[in-house]
Order: structure tokens, then C-alpha cells, then sequence
């Protein structure tokens, strides 16, 4: 794999190719990828895979037209011709006024800060077996459980660069280390699946294979002999499982786009009390190992905390400079692209923070409630804000869990929910996103 400063040299001669060939302006990102997993399933070995991934992209602006074109080579040899190619597509395709890179003035210039996302450990194949393995192993030794969907574990490093036009050049080393299992309970009479996963930057922070394969087996075994709840109103608690849902559908709703193109049912809300007082939905770009962690975004603009939740006031939009020349605002430092995309806004590491009453205290907080860990489908209309998917999880009685409950509805309005939602104190870092469990007082439920 290339050094960090091979690869932003080979994106600068991406970019310098593209000014060759005419290009008003252009940027340029080569992605190198290296991963290995191993699948076991029943104790048998499934599935070995290793594979390596180049990609190069450039995208070429003649004015306010544009266009983007990738290949798979890093030869600089065909690097002319590839630019040669992006500069007659954006020659030939329609303009936006908007388009263009990030202000020169705005980009970051400083000096790379180490976030800890890059762990040289090599992960031979023999001990992603036997991580997986004993995962299996631990979840099938549960009491109850009687199949498998199997166990995996995987390792991998990137390598990702950016160049652009105006000055800016920086490429990132990064790794990843997960371990998953799945896993049946029951019999022909009554089967439920259930899963536990980790994903980590560093393999010395991956949870012990064995405590993923129990987790994995306990919460399969949980859900067996499910029962169906009176429908109505009920209050509602979204486990940290899939709390997470809840920010999901908030950022995509404060997204400069859908904001310019006013398809956003929090159109209007920017500034107003959209949380219950107190709330903070907190974006962390500069976590240590962090999932998503980023020192500057996909535009070259340098990334830094920011409450996009304040005392339950929304605070900002997420806009790339494309968004925030629409909106007539500043970029927020919040663009994120694929190799071969556009940018597009989006958050880092993005949390709900904490309350003041543990799970359980939340939970004896209603005298009844359903537990959701589990939702299906996607109805969740983002223009009103309209909510309804299907969910699976237990009954909670006198802050007590019982019963698992499935093939229920539960619905609502994203807005009254978040106007009403309340965290408890249990949040824990483990994803790119991350929530404590959630109680919503009242939502629709519904027994299929």
C-alpha cells in the first residue's frame, strides 16, 4: 500500500493533469482499500475473503459544469486521459450555479492531527478463525438456541486522498477490526434470530469474541414465545440498539439539501425549540478512534465539535459549500463523499447526550411501555415527518421487562417525538452513532 504521501501526490497529479486539459478547477481522490474476513458456521468454515480495492477519481469543473469520472489504475500513465475524458463530460453537461469547490480562504492549511485511527496490527487469518469460532461457539451454547446464522471476523485498512485545484492536499491512513454473530432460538413451533456485532479502529478495543457470541445467543433466547399488546396509545422506549434510528432521521431532515429543496419537515426550525430543554445532540469529529472521526471533511474544510443540538435548540444546518451557496450560509465543515461521489452533508460522530435517570430509573418512569430493540422497514415520510415501522422488542411493566413482543407498528410524528423524547444516562460510544435508551411518552401501537 502507498505511503500517505504517495497517494496525495498521485491526487495532486490527478488534479494538475485536469488543469492540463482545461479544467477551470478540480479535485481529485484516490481510495486503496485491503481487508480479510472469515465466516464459520455450524463449526464448519464458510467463507474465507480477502480483497484489494484501488480507486481514482476526478471531478472536473468547466465553469459551473461538471463531471465526474473513475477508474481502477493508479498509472499515472492514463492520468491525462481520464482528465481529458472529465473535462469533455463537464463541458457537456448542464449548469449549476452553485457548483464549484470549497472557498479557498476556508480551507484548513494546518498541520495533520492524529486521531488515532490507524492501527498497524496485522490480524492473520488464523486468529480471525478462531475469533469467530468462538463466538459461534459461545452463542450456540446458550440454552434455547438452535441453529446458526454464523459468526464472522474481519480486519482491514484503507487509504484515502484528496487534492483540489486550490492548494489543499492530505491523504488519511485508517483500520478496522469487527467481529459479528447471529444465531437461532426455538423450533419449528417458534424461531427468533438475534445478533450482537463489534466494530472497532484498534483490535485491542474489540470486545472479547466470547462476550459477543452470548450477547448474541441471550438476546435470541429472549425473543421466544413472543406475545402481541393491545393496540393504542403506549409509551415507548427505543433501546440503544435502535435509538440511533431517531438521530439518523433527524440529521438527514437538517441537511442542506433538503433544506434547499424544502423537502424537510424541520424546514422552519432552525433556531426554535425543537427538543425538550436540556437535550444536546453533540457532533464529534476529533474523537479518539472513532468511527467516524475526520480532521477535515470532503471538501478539504477543517472539521470541529459542534452542538447541532443546544439546550433543545436547533442550532445549524449540515451544509457542504454547494449547500451553503444555496442557503446563502457558510459551510459547515460537514461534507462526506465516497470515493467516486459528490460531496454531500453528513455527520461524524454524531450523539445524544446522556439524561439524568439511569435506564432503569427511565424505565419505572411509566407504569407500562413497550421495549423496541428491533424495527422493520422504512415509513418514515420525511417531508411531514409522519412515522410508522414495524418493531419487535418486550413488554416493560412496572420498570420490569417481560415478555418479548413481535410483528407489532408503532407510529407517531418524528416532531411531537422529539419534542417529547427523553435520554437516559446509559449512552455508550460504540458506533459512528450513538443514543442512550430513549423513552417517547406516547406513540400508536399496533398488534399486526
Amino acid at each position: 500500500m502507498l505511503s500517505e504521501p504517495q497517494a496525495a501526490d498521485l491526487a495532486a497529479a490527478l488534479v494538475e493533469a485536469a488543469r492540463q486539459a482545461g479544467a477551470s478547477s478540480a479535485d481529485a481522490m484516490i481510495g486503496i482499500s485491503r481487508s480479510s474476513g472469515i465466516s464459520i458456521r455450524l463449526g464448519e468454515l464458510e467463507d474465507i475473503d480477502h480483497s484489494e480495492s484501488f480507486e481514482v477519481s476526478l471531478r472536473a469543473f468547466d465553469g459551473n459544469r461538471s463531471a465526474t469520472v473513475s477508474s481502477a489504475s493508479l498509472d499515472r500513465a492514463g492520468f491525462a486521459e481520464l482528465a481529458e475524458r472529465a473535462i469533455a463530460m463537464a463541458r457537456q453537461a448542464p449548469e449549476d450555479p452553485y457548483a464549484g469547490l470549497a472557498d479557498p480562504a476556508l480551507l484548513s492549511n494546518g498541520e495533520a492531527v492524529d486521531l488515532g485511527l490507524f492501527d498497524p496490527t496485522v490480524a492473520p487469518l488464523a486468529d480471525l478463525e478462531r475469533r469467530a469460532r468462538i463466538a459461534e461457539q459461545a452463542a450456540r451454547a446458550m440454552p434455547g438456541v438452535s441453529n446458526s446464522n454464523g459468526a464472522s471476523a474481519s480486519s482491514g485498512q484503507s487509504l484515502v486522498a484528496l487534492a483540489t485545484s486550490t492548494g489543499f492536499s492530505r491523504a488519511v491512513r485508517s483500520s478496522h477490526f469487527g467481529c459479528s454473530a447471529s444465531v437461532i432460538a426455538g423450533d419449528a413451533g417458534g424461531l427468533q434470530r438475534d445478533y450482537a456485532s463489534h466494530s472497532v479502529r484498534f483490535l485491542e478495543d474489540l470486545d472479547e469474541a466470547e462476550d459477543i457470541g452470548r450477547k448474541a445467543g441471550t438476546r435470541a433466547v429472549a425473543r421466544l414465545n413472543p406475545v402481541r399488546p393491545p393496540s393504542g396509545a403506549c409509551p415507548v422506549f427505543f433501546d440503544p440498539r435502535v435509538s440511533t434510528s431517531l438521530l439518523g432521521h433527524f440529521v438527514a431532515s437538517i441537511t442542506g439539501s433538503a433544506i434547499a429543496r424544502k423537502t424537510s419537515f424541520l424546514q422552519d426550525a432552525l433556531g426554535t425549540q425543537l427538543f425538550a430543554p436540556g437535550i444536546i445532540i453533540r457532533d464529534d469529529p476529533l474523537r479518539q478512534r472513532g468511527l467516524r472521526s475526520r480532521a477535515t471533511d470532503g471538501e478539504g474544510l477543517p472539521c470541529r465539535p459542534l452542538d447541532l443540538v443546544a439546550d433543545g435548540v436547533l442550532t445549524t444546518w449540515l451544509a457542504t459549500s454547494a449547500d451553503a451557496r444555496q442557503l446563502g450560509i457558510q459551510p459547515t465543515g460537514h461534507a462526506s463523499r465516497s470515493v467516486g461521489g459528490s460531496p454531500g452533508a453528513g455527520p461524524s460522530n454524531l450523539m445524544l447526550m446522556p439524561g439524568a435517570k439511569s435506564r432503569e430509573e427511565l424505565l419505572a418512569s411509566v407504569p407500562r411501555a413497550i421495549l423496541v430493540t428491533e424495527l422493520i422497514g422504512q415509513g418514515v415520510n420525511p417531508v411531514t415527518g409522519d412515522y410508522s415501522r414495524g418493531a419487535a422488542g418486550f413488554l416493560v411493566e412496572g420498570g420490569e421487562i417481560g415478555a418479548a413482543v413481535a410483528e407489532i407498528t408503532i407510529a407517531g410524528n418524528l416532531k411531537q417525538m422529539f419534542a417529547t423524547l427523553e435520554p437516559a444516562s446509559d449512552l455508550e460510544l460504540r458506533r459512528g452513532i450513538d443514543a442512550p435508551t430513549l423513552l417517547v411518552p406516547e406513540m400508536t401501537v399496533a398488534s399486526a
